[in-house]
């Protein structure tokens, strides 16, 4: 009896655990999401080398190679917290976050070191990768294990609010510095100071979690000798615990993912790079609908103690499927009503042969991109305007057609780099004036923004966040026995979370380059989201209330 009275001495309780463990699980956060904030000056400074549009998706890339190795985080750290306790674990895997981070503010950029940087940037990715797969299921686990019968909901969802609360952090962090120094400071260095600023924090978190004691179920275990020696066999060698991972991936974390992605990161990359709202801006009215939707998570996890844990979350991802594509136009009419406006009365279409247009895509940097097509997709990409695309007769040159206005793109294969340099910068300027005459602005005019109509679909998509988010890591705890459950359950999180979620960002945005559609990305989301409510509603089972000592 000594451990739990000394556990409560040292952490003021089970308030004092739940504190601990999400504080320093905020940090980890904070830390992981601050590349994701900070994706366009990552993109100019370790992805100069290639163009504009291959650039930010290489960025998104090495955004989601961390979210690449989650899963591999989660098998090495869930085995090991089988073995040597969630305390332990959780200590290790905070250590490997916090100083990557830092790290990353102290990396040379592609102009000093060419393409040594962004190798080392991705490395250093992948490390915090693999720690972050090992400490969400240790800090869900640690805190159900010590959480009363009935109240597992409310206390893992304080858990589920980090992540937001990590993000919602960066976000603050990133606008302090951009306000204090300037934009073109924080464009030219400054963005490294919230990377360096996470020492500070790695501190604050190890002083935090060292105070922790390990969880009550794991000592009483141990004690016994009934901790799992094979703890990798028993979770996925044996067929009925492997049956139970697949279910979690498909019937619960894999909509909860894209969901979460969708509604945090998709939301803010939707409204910079698609809708031109200048970055700061994003960032605060992002911040203010994560401050207002961040209670939810208390809210639905203190929710499916009551009524269960699958109807909310299936109920969220439904939500999610059916009402993406009107929440985003409208974010749209309310973020940039000029660019909807313009949409709406001169759509733009792309007459091409379709043999002679490449995918905006240039993983090498040395596609030259000089048909007519790649000349004036490229432009309207650019540009951030949708398009529909038209099929030409083979060989013909591409015509972009504004309205009833129509350009011809002109053919740039064979001539000289310099002219085709000079009539591709005439013709992008040519382009920009019959956009313009058509009402298309170069940047969305915040004078024109209906903020608080923005603030309001982007805390309906936080919504969605939290009815998925805040039950699931309950939802998971209960789904597996105590001598496997670090294992088991960090696996198909971080499989939906880490691929299906972590690679939305860069998916979506290359189905809209691919496309000319800046709404086509969302098809990701809608269609895993759905097959997951099916999935789940038929599949799985509702496990609220299950013992979690066994």
């Amino acid at each position: 009896m000594a451990a739990p009275a000394e556990a409560k001495s040292k952490t003021g309780g089970k308030a004092g655990v739940v504190t601990g463990a999400s504080v320093g699980t905020i940090f980890e956060w904070y830390d992981f999401y601050l590349y994701g904030s900070l994706a366009s000056f990552i993109t100019a400074h370790f992805f100069s080398g290639v163009n504009e549009v291959t650039g930010y998706i290489f960025a998104l890339l090495a955004f989601a190679a961390g979210f690449a190795v989650r899963p591999f985080g989660a098998i090495v750290f869930g085995r090991l917290g089988d073995l040597w306790g969630r305390k332990n674990t959780f200590l290790v895997t905070m250590l490997l976050m916090g100083l990557s981070t830092f790290v990353v503010g102290l990396l040379p950029s592609y102009e000093a070191i060419g393409v040594a940087a962004p190798i080392l940037l991705i490395v250093l990715r992948l490390i915090q990768g693999l720690a972050l797969g090992g400490e969400y299921g240790g800090a869900a686990t640690y805190v159900a294990e010590h959480a009363p019968p009935g109240r597992r909901g409310l206390y893992t969802s304080w858990i589920q609010t980090t992540a937001t609360a990590g993000l919602f952090l960066s976000l603050i962090v990133i606008l302090l510095v951009r306000t204090q120094i300037g934009e073109e400071a924080f464009r030219a260095w400054g963005w490294r100071i919230p990377f360096l600023v996470s020492i500070l924090l790695l501190g604050v978190s190890l002083w935090i979690r060292l105070r922790l004691n390990e969880s009550p179920v794991f000592q009483k275990m141990a004690s016994e000798g009934r901790t799992s020696k094979r703890p990798l066999a028993e979770s996925f060698g044996q067929l009925g615990n492997l049956k139970l991972v697949i279910l979690a991936l498909l019937g619960l974390t894999a909509g909860q993912a894209v969901v979460w992605y969708t509604g945090q990161f998709y939301a803010l990359f939707f409204l910079e790079k698609m809708l031109k709202v200048d970055g700061a801006l994003t960032n605060i009215l992002v911040a203010i609908a994560l401050a207002l939707g961040t209670p939810f998570f208390i809210v639905f996890g203190w929710l499916s103690d009551k009524v269960g844990r699958k109807p909310i979350i299936l109920v969220g991802c439904l939500l999610a499927a059916f009402t993406y594509f009107p929440i985003f136009k409208a974010l749209t009419a309310a973020a940039n009503p000029q660019l909807a406006a313009a949409t709406a009365a001169a759509p733009v279409t792309v007459t091409a042969d379709p043999a002679r247009c490449a995918l905006q895509f240039d993983p090498v940097g040395r596609t030259a991109f000089t048909s007519s097509c790649d000349i004036a997709k490229s432009a309207l990409a650019g540009s951030g305007v949708s398009y529909d695309n038209v099929a030409a007769p083979a060989g013909a040159l591409a015509v972009v057609r504004v309205g009833q206005v129509e350009l011809a793109s002109f053919e740039g294969a064979g001539l000289p780099k310099a002219e085709f340099d000079a009539r591709k910068a005439a013709w992008v300027q040519d382009l920009g004036t019959v956009l313009a005459a058509a009402g298309y602005p170069p940047k969305a005019d915040p004078a024109l923004m209906n903020k608080p109509l923005v603030v309001g679909l982007l805390w309906l998509l936080v919504l969605y966040v939290t009815m998925v988010y805040g039950p699931i890591a309950a939802a998971l705890v209960e789904m597996f026995p105590a001598r496997i459950r670090y294992t088991s359950m960090s696996l198909p999180y971080h499989l939906g979370n880490g691929w299906l979620g972590g690679f939305l960002p860069t998916t979506a945005f290359a189905m809209v380059a691919a496309t000319g559609n800046i709404y086509y990305g969302l098809w990701y989301p809608i269609v895993v989201a759905a097959g997951t409510a099916v999935v789940g509603f038929l599949f799985i089972k509702e496990m609220r209330g299950n013992p979690i000592d066994a």
